[in-house]
């Protein structure tokens, strides 16, 4: 049964029946789907929302830009509010201000307000996503039930990109392209209406919100993933990339002294000191990078190559959310047996070999003999990885750091995803351009004109693009292997209670 009171430090999660855990898990699932399919959602609805607004190419991609940005960069202030005005009022708070900018979304009848309301959603998500998962240390007890409930969160952040995608098609192509904004407002009411009355309110600590933090921290970012992505249009030696990158390099030096002394820290600096939590994070920047860049290029060698319409489109995805799914369950199982290393590590390794798999892509491969076995292999290598990653970034941390601990791990997904995209999508365009200049545009003509001759070479220069990207992602994900053996060695461990330490069983 849940309770108006907070547990007292040290205190164990108080004892709910069964069914009210599964109606807490249920909404924690479901918010933490939403929040994270919402960065792909409309991806395959992009040609439909530019021809409708009347969007130029450029602008176009602040659609999932601002959302992601406003995500990633304010998700440090969003898991520190739920340590000091208490998580499961701030995730209430979080999901209604997600639930009206949604609202807001739909209704938008050009570019501004569209990428307004989108910005707005990514601080609706920022504020709810990381108290979801400090939640889950509120609310379920330590050991099986707790790790139970932290692969299904883990399954949710991981498989929500491709249900996003999954959807997105069928409400674009058989209602409307503002169906992918609508479709969260009765999910986000359904979520705040029930979450009080299932999940455990947790201890309000005491201290102060870190406004300059959050202010250096944002921006640096921002200013970080808009030169990466002027540089794809301008180039690398563009005066005004230059600087923005120069001006991304001063802001994120202060943002970094600033935590270095604020007694209020927004990121506290002692959070790193532990190197399973620190690997864990730079394994999750590297994953996330690859894994939304993936998506992303997916979709569009789907839709502009193979021809698909969104629909198509987004089906085709729905092997990756149950590979995904069965991995994270597969991991769950294991992770009180197998050590961290070893099991995100295998994860990682089937990720790595998935997005290779991808380089061997051309115009005219078929989706089964092409697509479905790096789907497969990247999918169940990612739902491998999430697990172990989540549970050695959660465990040991102190009551007053649980929040924050929860939101760096969220943060250096999202952070991961827009650089990752930023970064392989200048690497996808260069060698695209370099093959045929401005490749994109010259499809588009020749599909207008009925030269088959030219959409045939702009489709081969897209698709070596496209592929080099993914070998790019690929060596990422590499990376990330190294970095888990090399950083991660806990022993196989259940999550600890909050406040507590690793309870090692091995």
């Amino acid at each position: 049964m849940s309770t108006s009171s907070p547990p007292a430090p040290g205190a164990d999660v108080p004892a709910q029946a069964p069914a009210r855990l599964g109606v807490a898990l249920f909404v924690i699932a479901m918010a933490q789907l939403m929040i994270v399919l919402d960065a792909s959602i409309v991806n395959i609805a992009l040609p439909s929302i530019q021809t409708a607004l009347d969007f130029s190419g450029a602008n176009l991609a602040w659609v999932v830009n601002g959302y992601t940005l406003a995500f990633g960069g304010l998700l440090l202030l969003g898991g520190r509010a739920g340590d000091l005005f208490g998580r499961r009022r701030v995730f209430v708070a979080g999901i209604l201000l997600f639930t009206v900018a949604s609202l807001l979304g739909g209704f938008a009848q050009g570019e501004a307000s569209l990428i307004a309301a989108r910005v707005l959603q990514g601080a609706g998500a920022a504020i709810a996503s990381p108290t979801a998962l400090s939640l889950i240390t509120t609310t379920f007890p330590e050991g099986a039930p707790r790790n139970r409930a932290m692969a299904v969160y883990a399954a949710m952040s991981g498989a929500g990109a491709a249900v996003g995608l999954i959807a997105g098609g069928l409400l674009t192509d058989y209602l409307d392209w503002r169906w992918t904004l609508w479709v969260n407002v009765p999910i986000g009411l359904a979520v705040a209406f029930v979450a009080p009355r299932v999940l455990v309110e947790s201890e309000r600590e005491t201290g102060r919100i870190d406004l300059p933090g959050a202010v250096t921290g944002t921006l640096g970012l921002t200013a970080l993933v808009y030169g990466i992505t002027r540089a794809a249009e301008e180039g690398w030696g563009d005066g005004t990339t230059l600087a923005l990158f120069a001006a991304s390099a001063l802001v994120l030096a202060a943002f970094v002294v600033i935590e270095a002394r604020s007694p209020h820290a927004l990121m506290p600096l002692r959070l790193f000191r532990n190197r399973n939590r620190s690997g864990s994070y730079g394994v999750m920047l590297l994953v996330g990078g690859a894994l939304f860049s993936s998506f992303y290029f997916i979709s569009l060698y789907l839709q502009q190559i193979l021809g698909y319409d969104p629909i198509e489109a987004g089906l085709a995805f729905l092997p990756f959310t149950v590979g995904i799914v069965v991995g994270a369950g597969l991991a769950s199982q294991l992770a009180t047996r197998v050590a961290p290393r070893v099991l995100a590590g295998t994860g990682l390794a089937l990720a790595a070999v998935g997005l290779f798999l991808y380089t061997g892509l051309e115009p005219d491969s078929s989706y089964v003999g092409g697509l479905l076995p790096s789907l497969l292999v990247t999918s169940v290598g990612m739902g491998l990885t999430f697990v172990p990653l989540t549970l050695t970034a959660v465990s040991g941390v102190a009551r007053e750091d649980s929040g924050i601990a929860s939101a760096l791990l969220n943060t250096a997904q999202q952070v991961g995803g827009s650089l990752g995209l930023a970064v392989l999508a200048t690497v996808a365009t260069s060698r695209s351009d370099a093959l045929l200049p401005q490749a994109d545009v010259a499809f588009f003509q020749g599909l207008a004109t009925q030269d088959l001759a030219l959409v045939g070479r702009a489709a081969d220069a897209l698709t070596d693009g496209y592929t080099r990207a993914f070998l790019v992602g690929s060596a990422m994900v590499v990376v990330a292997l190294l970095l888990t053996l090399a950083a991660v060695n806990a022993r196989r461990q259940e999550v600890a209670p909050e406040g507590g330490t690793p309870v090692h069983v091995g």
